[in-house]
C-alpha cells in the first residue's frame, strides 16, 4: 500500500452533491439580498466599518468556496443515494413543526393540557405506544408542569380555553395550571 492511498481521504460521498449545491444556492440568494437587508452608512470612517461589509465579505466567501468546491469535484450529478440522504438531513425538521404546534396551542389550550397531548402525542410517533408508555410520558409532562409552575415560579400566560370556566375554577387553572 502507498503512502497516497494512506493519505486520500475516506468519507462518505452519498449527499455531497445536493449539499453543495443547496448550500450554494442558499449563499446566492442570501447574497443577491445584502442590498436590502443591511444599511450602508454614508459619513462613515471607513468601509470595515459599514454594516453591509462583513456580511458580504463572509457571503462572498461562502459563495466563492461552495463553488470552487462543485468545480473540482468529481461527479457533479445526484444519485438516487444522494436523494436518499438528503431526506434523512430534513427528517429531523419534522421535530420543529412538533415544537411549534406546542408553542402555538399553549396560549389556546394551556399548558398543562397541551403538554400532556404533546408529551403522549410524541410518545406515539416514535414509536412508544404501549399504555405504560403513553402514561410514563402523561406523568411526565405533568412533573415538568408541577417543576415549572410550582418549583420555579415560572409564569405562563392563562390560555383562551381558560376564559369560558366559571369564575373561582379559572383563577385555579390560570395561577396552577
Amino acid at each position: 500500500m502507498s503512502i497516497e492511498t494512506e493519505l486520500q481521504a475516506k468519507t462518505r460521498s452519498s449527499g455531497q452533491v445536493v449539499f453543495i449545491i443547496g448550500a450554494l444556492a442558499l449563499s446566492l440568494v442570501l447574497l443577491s439580498q445584502i442590498t436590502t437587508q443591511t444599511a450602508w452608512i454614508e459619513n462613515s470612517k471607513s468601509v470595515p466599518a459599514q454594516p453591509r461589509f462583513w456580511p458580504a465579505v463572509a457571503l462572498a466567501l461562502m459563495v466563492a468556496g461552495f463553488g470552487l468546491h462543485l468545480l473540482r469535484m468529481q461527479r457533479r450529478r445526484a444519485r438516487p443515494q444522494d436523494w436518499t440522504e438528503a431526506r434523512r438531513w430534513v427528517e429531523p425538521l419534522e421535530y420543529i413543526g412538533w415544537f411549534m404546534g406546542y408553542v402555538f396551542a399553549v396560549p389556546i389550550v394551556g399548558f398543562l393540557p397541551m403538554s400532556v397531548i404533546f408529551a403522549c402525542a410524541l410518545s406515539y410517533r416514535l414509536g412508544y405506544r404501549g399504555r405504560f408508555y403513553i402514561g410514563l410520558a402523561a406523568v411526565f409532562a405533568l412533573v415538568t408542569v408541577v417543576i415549572f409552575k410550582a418549583l420555579l415560579g415560572v409564569r405562563i400566560p392563562g390560555a383562551a380555553l381558560y376564559e369560558v370556566l366559571p369564575g373561582g375554577l379559572r383563577n385555579f387553572f390560570i395561577l396552577y395550571l
